[in-house]
């Protein structure tokens, strides 16, 4: 498949972009800075740079694409204001659109409910952190994710809470709260590869399963 990757310069995203290049898929990388370009890449990943407010660079990256990965992020910088990720977002759904790409697959944390999912004690917990202490970056997941469940597009959105930076783990749980056994620490390796899993993976469309380890 042909798969486009917005972040994908970014921790998970680069990780992302190399899971996917493993399992044979061909990659578009969406990157503001070349600078941070992985060498590594060399030829085989075509890149496109411009900024997330380039509706026309990211239409140039998302045509011929089968599929869309977003490693995007809310800015957890106290001095961003407004909410540019919700408009970023806009502009992939909209070149999705444009070009009858149906396969999304994001981010998001637990704050954000599964739609067939009920509150449990940690959701709540992890949904009032940052309504309490992080209240734009709540305010941009959730405009993002709304955006993204009521676009019509066969959506996954990929849930975690503690990020690691270790190596992917022999044991990896997903699933949904009140109904799996879930942890909370999750190693960003396992999220990237679960993340390409999901590309042609129709297990999880419309849902928002988390991981962890």
């Amino acid at each position: 498949m042909n798969v486009t990757v917005f972040g994908a310069t970014g921790a998970i995203g680069a990780l992302t972009v190399a899971e996917l290049l493993e399992r044979g898929h061909q990659v578009t990388a969406y990157a503001r800075n070349p600078a941070k370009v992985p060498a590594s890449w060399g030829n085989r990943v075509r890149v496109v740079i411009g900024e997330m407010s380039d509706a026309d660079a990211i239409d140039s990256a998302v045509a011929g694409a089968d599929a869309v990965v977003s490693a995007l992020g809310p800015s957890m910088d106290r001095k961003a204001a407004g909410l540019p990720l919700v408009a970023r977002t806009g502009h992939v759904t909209d070149a999705m659109k444009r070009h009858g790409v149906c396969r999304y697959v994001g981010h998001a944390t637990p704050a954000i409910l599964d739609p067939h999912e009920k509150p449990t004690p940690v959701t709540r917990l992890i949904g009032f952190i940052p309504r309490t202490f992080m209240r734009r970056a709540y305010d941009e997941i959730t405009g993002l994710t709304g955006l993204i469940t009521a676009s019509g597009l066969d959506w996954t959105i990929v849930r975690f809470i503690a990020l690691k930076n270790t190596p992917k783990q022999a044991r990896v749980r997903t699933g949904f709260f009140g109904t799996d056994k879930l942890g909370f620490a999750v190693s960003r390796a396992d999220i990237a590869a679960f993340t390409a899993a999901q590309v042609d993976d129709t297990t999880y469309i419309r849902r928002a399963p988390a991981i962890s380890n």
